[in-house]
């Protein structure tokens, strides 16, 4: 898998989960939908990335990162309520944002060696 690939994986995993937030609280909550922003955001940085522009694939890489972090508190309170379907929903948030960020490391290390290879 590529690193486009995989942020394209996690923007959509993130707009779905985030979407399905929303409507399961009834539209109460505004901020169930701040994962499908960050989601949104990674869909515009996605040409960057797929061009391999190193400033937009750091961005993205930031963007990833946040969002994983930010995940932290709605899973700690989904954990204490027992909300089985908020725990999964979280869950597989963070999942597909740790994966992203495993392939955009590979991505930029294999950057690095291609450039140290071409400088010898």
């Amino acid at each position: 898998m590529s690193a486009p690939l995989a942020s394209l994986i996690n923007a959509i995993v993130l707009i779905v989960m985030s979407a399905w937030a929303y409507v399961s609280v009834g539209g109460a909550s505004l901020t169930a939908l701040i994962p499908a922003g960050f989601g949104v955001a990674l869909l515009i940085c996605l040409p960057g990335v797929r061009s391999e522009n190193k400033v937009i694939a750091h961005i993205a890489v930031l963007l990833t990162l946040v969002v994983l972090l930010a995940l932290f508190m709605p899973l700690s309170s989904a954990l204490s309520g027992g909300n089985a379907a908020a725990i999964f929903r979280a869950v597989v948030m963070m999942a597909s944002c740790v994966l992203a960020m495993i392939y955009f490391i590979k991505s930029f290390r294999d950057a690095r060696k291609a450039r140290e290879a071409a400088g010898q």
